[in-house]
């Protein structure tokens, strides 16, 4: 049996912008790990696209290098119109689905670019923004990420208000990159699930990126989801592998249940990925691997699709 595939997280955007090189998303490329022809061989229906913004244009520039990025994957997309459409709400969600056309769901990472205001992540969802992850590795004015160590406590009161209005407007609360004491309380006071694009088990792999089990139970608790990742350096420290990888999965599934496990690539954030999974069209070598764990039919409907489907019908917008 076949199974499509949502990935939650990848970097490509930037060589949509980017004057180096000889990249066109409508074929195949020797460069990077995404485009879609690679998209279609490795069954991706849904990817997620983050439009990250460069610590060289933080703090002054974030939002103007955010707009950037995503002109630029509108410039992209045009020129894929019969191919992808981008989805904004969960009828478009559903239609895409159900059709020849895989779709692009728009993420930044970091919340830089809202500079303090409400009213830029609401121009961002108009714009199409449909997930917004609070920090990248450093603090700022939301709340503290990974790369400070212990340091801050939860949520800024801006962040606090950041978190309220996305469940207000429709638009998934992204916990990857974020301190432990924020991931509590965002966890806590969001009152749609959360998902965390791409991190895998710390318990497997002691990263600070990674999650411990008692985030993961969180993260059932509030019927949330974890992308796992397949960088390398969140898979095993020494000899990562795609066998060390379905570990993470396995962990995953015996702490937080098999409802809140998925796909969080980071392809095009990836220097370079582990064997047999080089780029979006080897996909179908981590679904084989884990049938080989033991993982079932509906299991398997379940981490390649069917849990980003339940949150993103709980999420977004109806129409």
């Amino acid at each position: 049996m076949s199974y499509y595939i949502i990935d939650g997280h990848c970097d490509t955007v930037h060589r949509f912008i980017s004057k180096a090189g000889n990249y066109d998303f409508t074929r195949y490329n020797e460069v990077g790990q995404i485009d879609l022809p690679r998209l279609r061989k490795g069954g991706v229906k849904l990817q997620f696209f983050a439009l990250y913004v460069e610590s060289e244009f933080i703090p002054d520039g974030a939002l103007l290098r955010c707009i950037q990025l995503v002109d630029g994957y509108y410039a992209t997309m045009d020129n894929v119109k019969g191919d992808m459409e981008t989805i904004c709400n969960v009828a478009q969600l559903h239609q895409t689905i159900n059709s020849s056309k895989a779709g692009g769901l728009l993420s930044v990472e970091g919340g830089e670019a809202l500079e303090g205001d409400l009213s830029v992540l609401r121009i961002l969802f108009r714009l199409g923004v449909r997930s917004l992850g609070l920090t990248w590795n450093h603090q700022n004015q939301l709340a503290v990420g990974v790369g400070e160590g212990s340091k801050g406590n939860g949520l800024t009161s801006f962040g606090r208000a950041v978190v309220k209005e996305m469940n207000e407007l429709g638009m998934l609360v992204d916990l990857a990159h974020i301190n432990e004491n924020g991931f509590y309380e965002a966890v806590a006071l969001s009152s749609k699930p959360v998902i965390v694009s791409h991190a895998n088990a710390r318990a497997i792999c002691d990263h600070p990126r990674n999650l411990t089990d008692n985030q993961l139970r969180m993260l059932k608790d509030n019927d949330g989801i974890v992308g796992l990742s397949f960088y390398p350096s969140f898979i095993h420290r020494e000899s990562p592998s795609l066998d060390s990888l379905l570990d993470h999965f396995v962990h995953v599934a015996e702490i937080a249940g098999i409802n809140h496990i998925g796909f969080g690539s980071d392809f095009d954030g990836i220097d370079e990925a582990v064997k047999e999974l080089d780029d979006a069209s080897f996909f179908h070598n981590l679904v084989e691997g884990l049938i080989g764990r033991g993982f079932t039919t509906e299991e398997m409907k379940k981490i390649t699709s069917g849990n980003y489907l339940r949150i993103l019908e709980q999420v977004l917008p109806a129409r």
